[in-house]
């Protein structure tokens, strides 16, 4: 079953603190684990020192150790003080049971890099292993390492050990899966994750991932990005649909092709970000649900979960459409002039679910080979007996079992 959870940056942004992320894991425990969302993570610029505006702050100063290591700024993460790091708030989020993730960017921190500071555990200093020409696209704090220098997995392998032992479950690593791959830098954060001994979800980020890097990610990376950005609005999610469908073929068990965070409910990181609601219609977010979980991706929630209302709150819970992501069965995806149509075929089960992406409602049949009496999982109701013909809305998506649930 792909990962499941919830990631705040993009509704605390970097100024997320540490009771803001608790109030939305005790709510993620209380009423997502239930249906499978298990991993409540930290957005990125958490070792960013005084973060005050919603996104990254250029050559921010950071929080570091004395190994060059980035640790939980003290100001936001008060459990973090006197060098206890991440562990205290993971054995929180641990007793609400759930997973605890982080986001992190790859590379070194140039402020390590300026001051020479020694790798634990090395003979070799951070300044020794760093590729300053390769500075972070997606922060200016990090620069690459060399991952043809022998300390370069030094770093790694000690960054990550420190990670284990505060009790991580998952990471991110951003600015790594594009444009070009830095499959060296990807092959040694997987020897650093097996060498802690813990079982790390690792997930890369942002795409588009080209299809033809699948063979060497799929045994390094949990979760691998195909879209550049999370969709925000039509032409995205559409377009991101069409990414899920081309890298079909490369979805393994472990080793998923991911469509980035779902943008549904309260998203919006502050009045500077204008309407903080989702950007995507009703339709439009049951399609992008449906979407996802027929192709089995993994399922990041994006929104602050204090705010998020009923509406929403049943769209991502429905228990009969996530049941999908591990039922088991043959797929097949087929094209249509207004979008695309699929059937999962199981021992005791068979589902077909319609994605419309065209403007106009799309009329649909159901196959002629499935017997009546039928299930519409977003309705959680029975179809009536004899029916079927259905409408798909513009934008929107229809989802139906038959047979036993999973």
């Amino acid at each position: 079953m792909p990962p499941m959870g919830w990631l705040g940056w993009d509704c605390l942004g970097a100024p997320g603190t540490e009771a803001g992320y608790l109030a939305n894991a005790s709510i993620l425990a209380e009423r997502f684990l239930p249906v499978g969302y298990d991993i409540a993570m930290v957005g990125p610029q958490w070792y960013g020192v005084e973060a005050t505006t919603s996104g990254c702050r250029p050559l921010a100063p950071l929080e570091l150790d004395a190994h060059g290591r980035p640790q939980p700024s003290a100001d936001r993460f008060p459990s973090a003080m006197d060098g206890y790091g991440f562990a205290p708030l993971a054995a929180q989020v641990h007793r609400l049971g759930l997973r605890f993730g982080v986001h992190l960017m790859r590379g070194i921190p140039r402020q390590a890099v300026a001051r020479a500071l020694p790798i634990a555990g090395s003979r070799w200093r951070c300044d020794e292993v760093a590729n300053l020409a390769s500075a972070g696209a997606s922060s200016t704090d990090m620069c690459s390492v060399n991952p043809d220098h022998p300390g370069a997995f030094d770093w790694y392998r000690a960054w990550f050990a420190q990670l284990a032992a505060c009790g991580v479950d998952a990471v991110t690593v951003d600015d790594i899966a594009s444009p070009h791959g830095r499959s060296g830098e990807v092959g040694l954060i997987r020897r650093a994750i097996d060498a802690t001994g813990r079982r790390i979800v690792l997930s890369l980020s942002p795409g588009p991932t080209s299809l033809h890097q699948g063979a060497h990610l799929q045994p390094r990376a949990n979760e691998r990005r195909m879209g550049n950005e999370s969709p925000v609005a039509w032409p995205e999610l559409r377009d991101d649909i069409v990414n899920l469908l081309e890298c079909e073929q490369q979805a393994r068990p472990e080793a998923w092709p991911a469509a980035g965070v779902l943008h549904v409910g309260e998203v919006g990181q502050g009045k500077e970000d204008g309407e903080r609601g989702a950007r995507l219609t009703p339709d439009e977010q049951m399609l992008m649900l449906t979407a996802w979980t027929c192709a089995r991706r993994p399922l990041l929630l994006a929104g602050d979960l204090r705010l998020m209302d009923d509406r929403t709150l049943r769209l991502v819970t429905n228990p009969e459409v996530l049941a999908l992501l591990h039922a088991p069965g043959r797929e097949e995806w087929h094209a249509a002039a207004q979008g695309h149509w699929f059937i999962r075929s199981g021992a005791y089960s068979t589902w077909v679910g319609w994605l419309n992406t065209g403007d106009e409602p799309w009329s649909v049949s159901l196959p002629e080979w499935l017997p009546d009496g039928s299930r519409d999982c977003w309705a959680r109701a029975d179809l009536p007996v004899g029916a079927r013909a259905l409408t798909v809305p513009a934008h929107g998506a229809r989802l139906i079992r038959f047979g036993a649930k999973a």
